[in-house]
């Protein structure tokens, strides 16, 4: 479980450490959830957040990030990494949600933001449809300062799900869905079915 520091210590100013934070696990996870519960708490702090999401990202809303429970918050959508710097001002936190749709830029960006003094707090799925690792995941899971992998139920069995396990035949790497797509499943209800 993370345990955040101190508010007086998130606030990232001129000369202040910044740092990155990675939540992963697969789809209906918590994921988004927990991005939104960080970030409101960064607001309620009253630092200065921006939160971006990759602009393929319309499942739920055009702009805010919303999670499965219909949980959300305002944000900029962007169609590349570099964007976000442009977009990042004098913001004490920025927020990154489908971190895994994003070009590889991203570790770029994240380090860049994050050596100004900013706390970055991303969520992503760490795993595409077939168990691989996803896009900037990797990267981004092996230089940040913090990281929380959530889990979902196994729709299968009801054990503890980290794979994200697609119901439809389409191949690629990027499709979009909800449960009429995907169901979070257990390495054994995965690997079995695969």
């Amino acid at each position: 479980m993370f345990i955040e520091p101190k508010t007086d210590q998130f606030r990232a100013r001129e000369g202040a450490t910044g740092w990155v934070e990675v939540i992963c696990g697969s789809m209906f996870s918590g994921k988004t959830e927990e991005l939104i519960r960080r970030l409101n708490r960064a607001l309620i702090a009253k630092q200065k957040v921006e939160i971006f999401k990759p602009a393929l990202d319309t499942r739920y809303d055009h702009t805010n990030v919303v999670s499965h429970n219909e949980t959300s918050i305002r944000s900029t959508p962007v169609q590349f990494a570099n964007d976000i710097l442009l977009l990042a001002g004098d913001s004490d936190v920025v927020g990154i949600d489908e971190a895994q749709f994003f070009d590889d830029e991203l570790l770029h960006v994240v380090r860049t933001l994050a050596n100004k003094g900013k706390r970055v707090i991303l969520a992503g799925l760490d795993m595409d449809f077939k168990g691989k690792p996803f896009g900037p995941m990797p990267g981004l899971l092996s230089t940040a300062e913090f990281v929380t992998k959530v889990r979902a139920i196994c729709m299968k069995c009801g054990g503890i799900a980290s794979y994200s396990y697609r119901l439809t035949d389409e191949d690629q790497k990027v499709m979009l869905g909800e449960q009429d797509a995907y169901e979070a499943r257990c390495r054994n209800c995965f690997y079995g079915d695969s």
